[in-house]
């Protein structure tokens, strides 16, 4: 169970899932743009950035710097990758999703 303190809100999942799927390529804009392909909606760069800094206190991603390229004017991306922390935190979420969902009577499925 994920312990007071270490709640994952909505876009943090979807910001965490991205990082997961992009595996070695996920900086901000390619998390950006991955939620905006993936979900369409509509993703402002820096709600990313916030996020991705506050998962990395959380200790569910970590980063590092890459280096400097031409087409950034020198300046270098920073890629985060998952850490053990944050695919305990995902299949927990994951978890937890499938037992309410499957609890749910059939019933109310066929509801209009």
């Amino acid at each position: 169970m994920v312990r007071k303190g270490k709640y994952l809100g909505e876009f943090e999942e979807l910001v965490l899932l991205s990082v997961a799927t992009l595996y070695d390529q996920a900086y901000g804009v390619t998390v950006m743009q991955f939620i905006i392909d993936e979900t369409g909606r509509s993703v402002n760069i820096s709600a990313v950035h916030e996020v991705l800094k506050r998962l990395e206190r959380k200790g569910y991603v970590k980063s590092k710097m890459g280096g400097a390229t031409n087409e950034r004017g020198g300046r270098r991306k920073r890629y985060f990758t998952l850490t053990i922390s944050g695919r305990k935190v995902l299949e927990v979420e994951m978890t937890l999703k499938m037992q309410l969902y499957n609890r749910v009577p059939n019933f109310s499925f066929k509801l209009s």
